[in-house]
C-alpha cells in the first residue's frame, strides 16, 4: 500500500477490508492459460459503477454495473459525495461479479484499465484507489483511460472502422466534435462553451417536473424528454437554435435552457399552474426543445464534416461520422444527424444504446486498443493521479472558426416514429 500512502492527498483511502475481502474471494491459484490478452476495465467517472473484461479479439467475457440513477432522481441531480459513497459501497461487488462472469481470476489479466479523467473528482478517486490496490497486489500493468477517448473508440469494438473518422460526443457532461486519427491522436474541432446537452435536457425535465409524470417517473431527464416529445408537436413553439450566425463548431446550451425556462414560466402563468405541477403543454415543450437541440447539433456537425473534407482530413470516398455518449441514444437526434450524414456522403455509425452511456466495456476496450498500440501502459504507478478536468486532443477550433464555412440549409423534419 506504499503507493496509496504517497498519494493519499489525491483521493480518499479506501477501507482495507475492500481489497482484502476481494482477494479472499478471488482465486489465488495459478492463472488459467488464455490465448488472448485480457483487460479489466473499471469506470467510476460519474454516477455509474461499472466493470468489464474484454479480450484482444473484442469479445466481452463478462461485465457488471450498478446504476445510481434512481437515487439521483430523488435528489434532483447528482450529488458528488453521495455518488462517491455509492461507488465505495458497490465497486468491490461489481468487480467480483465481472471476474466471476468472465470465469477468470485477477492473475489471468494482462492489464487493468481505469477511467482517471475527466469526471467527478470524488467518483474518479474511488475507481483509481481500488484499481491501484489490485495493480499492486497482482503486479499487473495499469492503463489510465481518458473517458472521452474511450467513448470515441467504442465504435471500433462493434464495427470495422479505420482511422481517421469524425466523432460527435454528446452526454450529460460533455459535448465535442473531434477528428480521431489514432488511438491517442485527436484533433478537437469544437466543444460546448457552457453546459452539455444532456445536462440541459435534464434541467428542462426537472423544471417541467417530469418525475411526477406517471409515464416518466423512473426515467432520467433526457429519456423523459425523448419519451414525452413523441406525444408533442415540435412546431407548436418556435425556439431558435443557438449560435446560428457563428461560423464555428462550438456549441452552447445555457441560452437555450434560459429560453425554455422563460417559456415554462409564461405557460404556468397562462394555465394557472404552480411551479412543480405538470403543464398541459409539457409534451409540446419537450418536443420543441428536443428538435432545437437536434438542429443545433446537426448544424455544427455539418460544418465539421465540410471543414474536414475541405482540409483533406477525411476521405471523400468513405468518410465516417461516429456519434456516441449518453445523448447519442436519443433516436430523434440520431435521425437529424443521419440527414446531415446523407447530405455529406458520410456513413453514420452509433454504438448500441447500452454502449453509448457510461460502461465498463468501453474502458476495457480502450485498454485493449492501447495494448495493441503500446501506448500509456504503466508498470510503475507511483504518483498516478486523476484529473477532473482534462481536454481532448489538440484544439484546432480557432482554425475551424477562421475557415468560416457557410453551411447549406438542411430541412430537419421527419416523422418522429419513423
Amino acid at each position: 500500500m506504499l503507493i496509496l500512502s504517497k498519494i493519499a492527498g489525491v483521493f480518499p483511502r479506501s477501507p482495507k477490508s475492500n481489497v482484502h475481502g476481494f482477494l479472499r474471494s478471488s482465486s489465488v491459484g495459478p492463472g488459467t492459460l488464455f490465448p488472448h490478452k485480457l483487460v479489466l476495465g473499471i469506470e467510476t467517472s460519474c454516477d455509474d459503477t461499472a466493470a468489464a473484461v474484454v479480450d484482444d479479439a473484442g469479445h466481452v467475457l463478462g461485465e457488471a454495473m450498478h446504476s445510481q440513477t434512481e437515487v439521483h432522481l430523488k435528489t434532483g441531480g447528482i450529488v458528488p459525495p453521495v455518488a462517491q459513497q455509492l461507488h465505495r459501497e458497490n465497486i468491490k461487488r461489481i468487480v467480483e461479479e465481472t471476474l466471476s462472469a468472465s470465469s477468470i481470476s485477477p492473475r489471468d489479466l494482462s492489464a487493468i484499465a481505469t477511467t482517471v479523467k475527466p469526471g467527478l473528482a470524488l467518483s474518479l478517486g474511488v475507481g483509481l484507489s481500488f484499481s491501484l490496490q489490485l495493480v499492486n497486489q497482482f503486479k499487473k500493468p495499469f492503463i489510465p483511460i481518458h473517458h472521452m477517448e474511450a467513448h470515441a473508440l467504442t465504435i471500433r469494438l462493434t464495427n470495422k472502422v479505420e482511422f481517421p473518422f469524425l466523432v460527435l460526443l454528446i452526454s450529460g457532461g460533455h459535448c465535442l466534435l473531434a477528428l480521431v486519427r489514432g488511438v491517442s491522436d485527436f484533433l478537437l474541432l469544437g466543444k460546448s462553451l457552457d453546459i452539455a446537452p444532456g445536462d440541459m435536457l435534464d434541467k428542462v425535465a426537472r423544471r417541467l417536473s417530469l418525475i411526477k409524470h406517471p409515464e416518466c417517473s423512473t426515467m432520467s431527464g433526457g429519456k423523459a424528454i425523448e419519451h414525452l416529445a413523441k406525444q408533442g408537436n415540435r412546431f407548436h413553439f418556435t425556439i431558435n437554435p443557438p449560435m446560428q450566425n457563428v461560423k464555428n463548431c462550438d456549441f452552447s446550451f445555457t441560452g437555450l435552457q434560459h429560453v425554455i425556462d422563460r417559456l415554462i414560466k409564461h405557460k404556468e402563468k397562462e394555465e394557472g399552474v404552480e411551479k412543480g405541477q405538470i403543464l398541459s403543454s409539457a409534451a409540446d415543450i419537450a418536443a420543441a426543445v428536443q428538435h432545437t437541440t437536434a438542429c443545433h447539433l446537426a448544424k455544427r456537425t455539418h460544418r465539421a464534416i465540410l471543414f474536414c473534407k475541405q482540409k483533406n482530413l477525411l476521405s471523400p470516398a468513405n468518410a465516417v461520422l461516429v456519434v456516441s455518449g449518453g445523448v447519442a441514444s436519443n433516436l430523434y437526434i440520431r435521425r437529424a444527424l443521419e440527414i446531415v450524414a446523407n447530405a455529406t456522403q458520410c456513413t453514420l455509425l452509433c454504438p448500441p444504446p447500452r454502449l453509448c452511456t457510461d460502461n465498463g466495456i468501453m474502458i476495457a476496450w480502450n485498454g485493449i486498443e492501447r495494448l495493441h498500440a503500446g501506448l500509456g501502459i504503466l508498470h510503475d504507478v507511483e504518483g498516478i493521479r486523476y484529473e477532473p478536468k482534462c481536454p481532448l486532443g489538440v484544439d484546432i477550433s480557432k482554425e475551424v472558426a477562421e475557415a468560416a464555412i457557410k453551411v447549406p440549409q438542411l430541412k430537419i423534419q421527419f416523422d418522429c416514429d419513423s
